[in-house]
């Protein structure tokens, strides 16, 4: 047995350290499909969260690299590893996964189906990985400045998607439950980009807005300004490009740019940030910020 998760880490390692030439970054996982490495602070009478500022391992995707030194430390310190995960919304791939279950008892194949169609959208040709349960999980790109957040059926039932802070689970990780194996003909694609239809969907929706201090934007306007203000840190960027999507897609898009630069820079975002979001939403729309 133990000879086997042996074998299982070194090919887990080998794994993580080709998927680190793609750009993507890594952490070692455990059996259970959980990181590999327990967090440091686990026994600390008040721990404080941290994201490993402290220096040591163990907080899970924070500790996620491309660096093959780094992937090797990271697999040294837990030998027990039989798997690895990958990092999503990180550059440069900024990666989505949509994943397909099969344990909720509905079709989440036919139900991503049918918002495509709803939606007007088409899941191009990309990276797709066979789960040991029957489930898929494709890889999608999204743009720079845009976190996408982690959600569970809330798409759809039996869509769960992983996005900033999230991980997918390797091709070629063995867990308790079988191999995760990469779809014939998809290993050698790159990941595709998100249709900007399905990304609308993936971004969350707005709160309940009041007036703003922009009455020249109208009364739409305002309410996507008032977005942007509300925004808590980690956030900004986020809900900033959800109102320039919107702003754009309702011909408003020019007219609220100084707007929405204002409410960016209110909540702290500075101007290049601010401006650069703004110009992937209007791409994102197919307009010109």
């Amino acid at each position: 047995m133990a000879t086997t998760d042996r074998q299982a880490t070194t090919l887990a390692l080998a794994h993580a350290l080709s998927a680190a030439e793609r750009g993507l970054a890594v952490i070692p996982l455990s059996r259970t499909k959980l990181p590999a490495l327990r967090s440091p602070h686990r026994d600390d009478p008040d721990p404080r969260p941290c994201h490993g500022e402290c220096g040591r391992l163990g907080h899970g995707v924070y500790d996620a690299s491309a660096d093959p030194a780094r992937i090797r430390e990271l697999f040294a310190a837990a030998p027990w590893a039989t798997g690895y995960g990958i990092a999503c919304g990180l550059p440069p791939h900024h990666l989505i996964g949509i994943d397909l279950d099969t344990k909720s008892g509905t079709d989440s194949s036919a139900a991503l189906r049918e918002l495509a169609l709803r939606h007007l959208f088409t899941i191009p040709d990309t990276v797709v990985v066979l789960t040991p349960s029957g489930g898929r999980h494709l890889w999608l790109t999204g743009p720079p400045g845009t976190a996408v957040p982690n959600s569970a059926g809330r798409l759809a039932p039996g869509i769960d998607i992983r996005g900033a802070g999230g991980y997918l689970v390797g091709p070629g990780s063995r867990t308790d439950h079988g191999v995760y194996t990469a779809a014939p003909g998809t290993a050698h694609l790159a990941p595709a980009a998100c249709p900007p239809a399905l990304l609308r969907l993936l971004l969350p929706p707005p709160r309940p807005t009041h007036p703003s201090t922009h009455p020249s934007a109208g009364d739409h306007g305002q309410g996507l300004v008032q977005f942007v203000l509300a925004a808590h840190e980690g956030q900004r960027n986020t809900r900033l490009f959800w109102a320039a999507c919107r702003a754009y897609e309702n011909g408003i898009g020019p007219a609220l740019v100084a707007p929405l630069v204002d409410a960016a820079l209110d909540t702290g975002l500075s101007e290049r940030e601010a401006r650069a979001t703004i110009a992937s939403a209007a791409r994102m729309t197919g307009h010109r910020a």
